[in-house]
């Protein structure tokens, strides 16, 4: 069963229910380990990247596909650096594909899967039809060992939903957080441009 109106309605009224009350939610301090939805990389790298990332945000998508797979190949590869992503939604589209993705519990599959839905991000994350934006979620979700029955479950998954939610908030809290994607080296803002070799430059900073 998808998500509809309703559901968009729920999660408005959750978002705000736990922005206002995220001091009594959260009580536990960051832990990059237990929020990263996909990490690849040596867990003792001299380097640690984290992007918080709205799946539905062009910016994001426009970094993961100048960056990331030159980065994995550099530094991820070689054992240099670990890299997170982090969900921090800003729409029910960019909730529920964040959804899916924890669906997979093969990291491998997971990291194959975020690469795709962002670089299909113009065909699955347009226009204001929830159902119709599922459907292209859960038609790519089914090449990474998804069926139907366990997609759906996860999209109807409240625990996960709050989870994502409070994982938001618990960043928001920690980083500041006010736009996407917000990319952290070694726990310090990068502020340069989206471009390899500027990115390349803020990493070896820290080598």
């Amino acid at each position: 069963m998808f998500l509809g109106t309703k559901k968009f309605k729920m999660f408005k009224k959750n978002l705000i229910y736990l922005l206002l009350f995220a001091v009594v939610l959260i009580n536990n301090s960051y832990s990059s380990e237990g929020n990263a939805t996909v990490s690849i990389g040596n867990e003792n790298a001299k380097v640690t990247v984290k992007v918080f990332s709205s799946l539905t945000c062009p910016h994001c998508a426009n970094f993961h596909e100048k960056i990331f797979h030159k980065l994995k190949k550099e530094f991820i590869d070689t054992n240099i650096l670990r890299f997170e992503h982090h969900g921090f939604p800003l729409d029910l589209a960019a909730l529920n594909a964040e959804k899916i993705l924890r669906c997979s519990n093969d990291n491998e599959k997971r990291l194959s899967f975020l690469s795709e839905i962002y670089s299909k991000q113009g065909t699955w994350a347009v226009g204001n039809d929830i159902n119709k934006i599922n459907s292209q979620l859960i038609k790519m979700a089914e090449n990474y060992s998804l069926n139907d029955a366990k997609i759906n479950g996860c999209l109807n998954n409240e625990k996960i939903e709050d989870e994502i939610l409070s994982s938001r908030i618990d960043g928001n809290k920690k980083y500041s957080i006010t736009s996407t994607p917000t990319i952290l080296i070694n726990e310090k803002k990068y502020e340069g441009t989206h471009e390899y070799e500027a990115f390349k430059k803020a990493i070896n900073k820290f080598l």
